[in-house]
């Protein structure tokens, strides 16, 4: 299984090397014997790969007697939604998320439409990899359907949510440009903007799976949607992934903000309404931690991955989370990271305190931050981490995830990739120079380990 990685609640690899159909088909069969009895929900974002991995997910569920709703192209808050709505058994939701098109992946979901956390992972990794899978004999293998209504019931939760004044947020008639990278966000999100009473001017909206630019949705890749914020006289610019679980945002000027500030301006309206726990991975900026100051407030920090911020939302009764790469979690809506939410709250804010997006951006303390990759033949990751750790050992440490180094305006957070082969470095600093130093002293540093 050359390049295939395998992460907590699921698989990711390259289309015909590590990842293949007679893998999607054994994981599947595992996962839907972890499932027991019950329907389980398949569907996608739109990779050209998609309906190849879907006929071998629905293939492994069917040979050990699970039923299947095919939900079909459908985003990932969509269908974690689905299966918690539906009562399913759970759920195979096949993307590669923000990753080069050349991937593709499952992520799997528990009944309660959340993905599963690191003991479920392993004991859905254990029938796989062991002799247990029971097939199913003719008599009772699982049955198909195609199952329809999913994206509009979406939509409908979204609207009504309490958070929201659609009457106020209709009467704006915000102009929006919105570029969903011929992602499955294209079957949602102007549906849903266009009911929230805004003009959208849509980019790259045929969900192809071509992507017209790199996927993930940070500034860089976010150029063409810059312009035509500024050609359009736009009041904001929306980015989806391909999966349509993270949001990234450009203001009224043209800027790419940085996806970090779609978590803090939902926690910013959130928390004027209602004080809470807040909960955020460790790579979050530390924006939230400001914007719960002003409420006497602390922010509950995690591992990164979903499932953890999830988790400790459950845990502590949070009012709103997620992750700094965009992900926008809001527990009234359900406990999954949505775009759709994301800019639903987003919206509500600009509405309600009458402010343009770069308003709303200057009023919250602004930090850079900076990411980079390390990659090395042969690297010995965990040595490489305990070097850090051992370098740092004399200040303010947080080891449940890596090291994350946190000084007083500043932090650097080194840890293994879920999704790729290397290590990440991210540093969180006043000014874009300060978190480049930063990440330029660890990686100098691991070099030499």
């Amino acid at each position: 299984m050359n390049q295939l990685m395998i992460g907590v609640s699921g698989i990711r690899g390259v289309i015909g090397q590590g990842l293949t159909p007679e893998v999607v088909c054994r994981f599947c069969a595992a996962f839907g014997q972890w499932c027991g009895k019950g329907k389980v929900l398949v569907g996608g974002d739109s990779r050209t790969s998609r309906q190849m991995l879907t006929l071998a997910a629905t293939a492994g569920l069917l040979s050990v007697g699970r039923d299947v709703g095919n939900l079909e192209l459908c985003p990932t808050p969509t269908l974690e939604l689905a299966v918690k709505e539906r009562k399913a058994a759970g759920g195979v939701i096949i993307t590669a998320s923000h990753n080069p098109i050349v991937y593709n992946g499952l992520k799997f979901v528990g009944p309660e439409g959340i993905f599963l956390d690191k003991e479920q992972g392993e004991e859905v990794l254990q029938i796989f990899n062991s002799s247990e899978v029971r097939r199913a004999d003719w008599e009772n293998l699982g049955k198909m359907s195609i199952e329809s209504g999913s994206v509009e019931a979406h939509i409908e939760r979204v609207l009504a949510l309490d958070v929201l004044d659609l009457q106020l947020i209709r009467s704006k008639r915000f102009k929006v440009v919105l570029d969903t990278c011929n992602g499955a966000g294209g079957v949602i999100s102007p549906v849903l903007l266009r009911k929230l009473g805004c003009e959208v001017v849509t980019l790259n909206a045929q969900p192809t799976g071509l992507f017209a630019h790199s996927p993930e949705p940070v500034p860089e890749n976010l150029t063409q949607l810059c312009e035509a914020v500024k050609e359009h006289r736009a009041d904001v610019g929306f980015a989806n992934d391909p999966d349509v679980d993270r949001l990234a945002i450009v203001s009224e000027q043209g800027e790419a903000i940085g996806e970090e500030y779609s978590l803090a301006l939902a926690v910013k309206l959130v928390l004027s309404r209602e004080k809470g726990p807040i909960v955020a991975n460790l790579s979050t900026s530390r924006m939230i931690d400001d914007i719960a100051a002003e409420y006497g407030l602390k922010a509950v920090r995690t591992p990164v991955g979903e499932i953890n911020v999830v988790k400790k939302m459950k845990q502590t009764g949070a009012v709103i989370g997620g992750e700094g790469n965009g992900g926008v979690i809001f527990p009234d809506f359900h406990l999954a990271r949505d775009a759709q939410v994301g800019m639903a709250l987003v919206l509500q804010l600009m509405a309600e305190q009458d402010k343009k997006v770069s308003e709303l951006v200057a009023s919250i303390p602004r930090y850079s931050i900076v990411k980079r990759k390390f990659e090395r033949p042969n690297l010995d990751k965990e040595k490489a981490l305990q070097s850090i750790k051992n370098a740092y050992s004399s200040e303010l440490l947080d080891t449940s995830d890596g090291v994350k180094i946190i000084r007083e305006n500043s932090w650097i957070h080194v840890r293994k990739s879920n999704t790729e082969p290397l290590l990440r470095i991210i540093a969180e600093a006043p000014t874009r120079k300060e978190a480049s130093l930063l990440c330029e002293e660890i990686a100098e540093k691991l070099s030499r380990c």
